[in-house]
This record gives structure tokens, C-alpha cells and sequence, in this order.
């Protein structure tokens, strides 16, 4: 397989993505966006009772044991192996910190905005491409990215008596997954999805089994231990799908896509906690939405660098 210069991959690289399939693409990154509200969903219930930390360990555990339940019949301890295990781990160390402040978060505000505000990913990413990615950016994504910022602020409403202090800590989370997503484009290449969806929670799983026994609290019925397993279930299969469709589709092309896990949120916000977005929330969800499709079309418009 060659790459978009024309040019055969490095030799180093024993595992060569499938040829450019832009619907599944899509169609994996859309199943994502449905996937992680009902596990945000799972979360907030649990968080009215067992600390964000557990909660967080628990989604993080349970995906390592639903992938290697999974994939590792089929594919065997080769599945494991990764050509750069710093890369791989620094993704999870994101991923577990986005984790961790958005379960925190949404014990206190309503899922619809916390997802709401969780959308300024794409915009990180934007912002981080270039130092990080050496992507250059232009006069006019740097007025969407403005732009997107400024609806965030409508949805925050800082200084008005509807603002939540937790709403700084889903930024940091959208951040972090920001981080997570620039790292899981500079991976893809590299290591087979299988063995990325395994490391994004390795170091959640693993590294905090030295706090967990300070905050454990054992789970008082089956219903509240099937929620614990379904976090883990609905993350793996989530950030599988992600990894998948980054394989198919290039991240340009594919990441304005992840705002239909807002309507995800809206309407497991109903379902489970009768919640419904107020009219600011839609509007700065709406502008972060414009920004975000805005850089992403913007992308897709750039000359191709010369061979």
C-alpha cells in the first residue's frame, strides 16, 4: 500500500491500514458518538453513589477485560505488542484524564451540556495540530476557533447565576481528549486499531490500582455492578469504533462527525434524567458546531504538500 505521496510506507512498519473507505469511516465514528452518552449516562448514575475515581477505574478495567476477552482468541499475544509503547501510553494517560474530569463533572451538571461544551475537542485539536502535528493554520480558522470559544461561553455563562464551576472541568477533559486524538492520529499508522483500543486504558486500569483500594466501595446491588461492567463494555467498544474509523477515513474528514454525540447526550439526557438543553445551551452548541465543520471543510480544502 502506498501513502497519499505515492511514496511505499516505511519498511520498519509491519502493519499497513486498510485501503481509504470514507462511509464506514463515518459510519464507525457515528456508532462512537452513540455509544459514549449512554456511558456518560452510566457514569452519572453511579456518581450519585461511588466516587469518580472507582467510576473511572471501573470504565478503564472493564475495557481491557472486554478487548482481551474479545480480540485476543482471534488475533493472540501479538495483539499486545506495539512498535511505540511511550506514544501508546501517553494516549492512555489523556484518556484517562479526559475520563476522570468528565465522570467528575457530570455529577453535578446535566449531560446534554457537559457534551455540549465537550465538543471544543475538534478545536483543540485544531490548535494543536500545528505545534504538535506541524499542520499549518490560516487567518480563517483562527477566527472559527474565536468563534467556537465564544459559544462555549454562551453555554457556560460565566458570571450568570446558571454557571457551574464543573463546567471548567469538562474543558479540561475536552483538552486532554484533544490531546488523546492528535496522539491516535500519529498511531494510526503504526499500530493495528485492535492494539490501540487496548493501550487507551492501560494506564487507567493498571496504574490506578494503587489508589483504588482507598476509595472502593463495593457495589450495593446488580444493578449498580452491571452499570460498573457497562462503562467498561460501551468505552472499549467507543474508542474501538474510533480507532477503526481513523483507519478508514482520514481525521480531517471524519472528526466533524463526532457532533452527533450531542444528540447522543440530548436524548439519554431525557431518557434517563429527564433533562432537556435550554435555548443558550442549543445556540452555543450550534456555534461550536459551525466552528468546528468550519476547520474541518477548511482542512479539506488545503493543497496537498509537495512530494
Amino acid at each position: 500500500m502506498k501513502d497519499d505521496l505515492g511514496t511505499p510506507p516505511p519498511a520498519a512498519v509491519t502493519w499497513r491500514g486498510p485501503e481509504r473507505r470514507l462511509l464506514l469511516g463515518i459510519l464507525f465514528i457515528c456508532l462512537a458518538g452513540l455509544l459514549f452518552p449512554v456511558m456518560g449516562g452510566f457514569a452519572k448514575i453511579l456518581g450519585a453513589d461511588y466516587s469518580s475515581l472507582q467510576v473511572s477505574w471501573a470504565r478503564a478495567f472493564g475495557h481491557i477485560l472486554f478487548m482481551l476477552a474479545t480480540f485476543l482468541p482471534r488475533y493472540g499475544p501479538g495483539m499486545l505488542r506495539t512498535r511505540r509503547p511511550g506514544l501508546q501510553l501517553a494516549r492512555s494517560a489523556t484518556l484517562f484524564t479526559s475520563n476522570l474530569c468528565f465522570f467528575y463533572a457530570v455529577t453535578f451538571i446535566p449531560l446534554a451540556q457537559a457534551a455540549s461544551i465537550s465538543l471544543t475537542a475538534p478545536l483543540i485539536v485544531a490548535i494543536l495540530a500545528w505545534p504538535m502535528l506541524g499542520e499549518r493554520t490560516t487567518p480563517g480558522r483562527v477566527a472559527a476557533l474565536l468563534v467556537g470559544f465564544a459559544g462555549v461561553l454562551i453555554v457556560i455563562r460565566p458570571g450568570m447565576a446558571v454557571f457551574h464551576w464543573a463546567s471548567v472541568f469538562v474543558l479540561a477533559s475536552a483538552t486532554s481528549y484533544g490531546i488523546y486524538q492528535i496522539l491516535t492520529r500519529r498511531i494510526a499508522g503504526t499500530d493495528p486499531p485492535e492494539t490501540s483500543a487496548f493501550y487507551s486504558s492501560a494506564v487507567g486500569a493498571f496504574g490506578m490500582l494503587l489508589v483504588i483500594p482507598f476509595v472502593w466501595k463495593t457495589p450495593a446491588t446488580l444493578f449498580d455492578l452491571a452499570l460498573f461492567c457497562g462503562t467498561g463494555v460501551l468505552g472499549a467498544l467507543g474508542h474501538y469504533c474510533v480507532a477503526r474509523a481513523m483507519t478508514y477515513a482520514p481525521a480531517n474528514i471524519i472528526s466533524p462527525f463526532q457532533y452527533f454525540q450531542l444528540l447522543g447526550s440530548v436524548a439519554v439526557g431525557w431518557l434517563f434524567f429527564a433533562d432537556l438543553p435550554d435555548a443558550a445551551t442549543w445556540l452555543g452548541a450550534g456555534i461550536i458546531i459551525a466552528a468546528g465543520l468550519y476547520i474541518g471543510w477548511s482542512q479539506t480544502r488545503a493543497k496537498p504538500p509537495a512530494a
